[in-house]
Formats: structure tokens, sequence, C-alpha cells
């Protein structure tokens, strides 16, 4: 079956979540489904470079569906997907409230599968079709296009041999790099560089990636590159 896009469901009500979730996959789909905000939480960190849209209820457990649209607003990779609200709740005060939080769309249960369908794939058509190319392991995500490193929903501050050095590993986990072909690798943005200054590049790459400065390993007598140890984490 070809799946088209991947969206992210929060539905709390058991039978409503199952039927829609089960609808939207035979219609190619691929549904990540969470019962209540925490769960909707751990999906977008799971799957926040595969999620094009968000349907969410807003009155669910734990975390509404007004703060995990905030947190969707905040992060790095996912901040310009559509956001769907669907609720029974049907003031035009909560619907004014919705859109100032960042939702695209209002749909008021109960509202048909169909509709449900509709509205997604109308959103889904005003994507932009050039989506930013990122590479992300455990929480880190590098973003290919202007060149910057989020850890979460916060960006690090790095110089652009850094960056450069940081996307060399991610792009290429499998291999390990001397401080030759780094240099070479960075030469064209430093003139008059010494080996050991790839040292400190690194050094500082690690510091400002603080705990997930484990990505990076040293390998003794040889070089450096990404740890393998998080390639299947």
């Amino acid at each position: 079956m070809e799946i088209k896009h991947s969206l992210l469901l929060l539905e709390d009500e058991i039978e409503a979540g199952e039927m829609l979730a089960n609808y939207l996959e035979l219609n190619h789909f691929q549904t990540y489904w969470a019962k209540d905000g925490k769960e909707a939480l751990k999906m977008i960190e799971a799957h926040a470079d595969d999620i094009e849209l968000a349907i969410l209820d807003i009155m669910v457990p734990h975390i509404d569906g007004k703060e995990v649209c905030a947190h969707i607003r905040k992060h790095p990779v996912i901040s310009d997907i559509p956001v769907l609200f669907l609720t029974a709740r049907d003031e035009e005060k909560d619907e004014i409230e919705g859109l100032e939080l960042g939702a695209d769309d209002y749909i008021k249960k109960p509202a048909s599968l169909h509709l449900i369908k509709a509205h997604v794939e109308s959103q889904l058509r005003r994507m932009q079709p050039d989506k930013k190319q990122w590479l992300r392991y455990d929480q880190v995500y590098l973003d290919t296009d202007s060149k910057q490193m989020f850890i979460n929903d916060s960006l690090v501050d790095l110089t652009h041999t850094e960056y450069i050095i940081a996307e060399l590993f991610f792009k290429h986990p499998k291999v390990v790099y001397s401080r030759h072909e780094i240099l070479e690798h960075i030469s064209d943005e430093e003139k008059f560089i010494f080996d050991r200054t790839v040292d400190v590049h690194i050094k500082n790459l690690r510091i400002k990636m603080k705990e997930e400065c484990k990505l990076i390993k040293t390998y003794r007598g040889v070089g450096y590159g990404f740890n393998r140890e998080f390639l299947h984490s």
C-alpha cells in the first residue's frame, strides 16, 4: 500500500479514534494515534521528521490539544505543519482561541470521516512543495538548508565550521574520519589551519551539544566520527 502522508492524531475517545485512524490508514495515511497529550508529545519526538499534519482534539487528558499545538509551533522540525482542531466545543470564542494558537483549521464534532479527510487533503495541498531537509539522531536535528542544529526545540549556537563538522558525521555515520580528512573538508571554511585545530572545533562542538555530545566519538588512533552505537537506537 502506498503511503501518501504521515499524520498525528490526538483523540482520547477510543471508538472515535480507532474509527478515524483506521479510515485514514485505509486511505493511505500513516497515522500515529495518541490517546492523551503526553503520548502525543512522545510521538512527536519519535516521529517529528515524518509527521506532516496534526489532528488534535482539544479536551484530552494530561496535556490538552492547545498545549500540544503550542509545542508543535515551537518545534524545529514540524513548526510549520498544518494543525487541525477536532472538537465538540462549538463556541465561537473557542474557535477563535484555537486559530490564534496557530491552528490552521477547526472541525466541529460530530464530523463525518469523509469531511475530515477532505479537510486534511485541503491543508496538505497548501503545504510548500520544497519541504525542509533534516538529519536527525536521538534529540539532535540538523537543518541542512539553514545550516543550524537544534536539540529538542532549542537552537544550538554553532559556528559555521562546527556545523560543517557535525553535518559530515551525521551524513556519513558509518565513516571514521582522520584529522587530515576533516581538515580537508573544512579547509574552504578556514585558511591556514592545522590538524590540532580540528580537535579544538570538535571539543567546542561537544561542549555546545551538552548531553548529546555522546553522538560524536573519538576513535583512538584513527580519528573522529559518529558514535555508531546510536545508529539503531
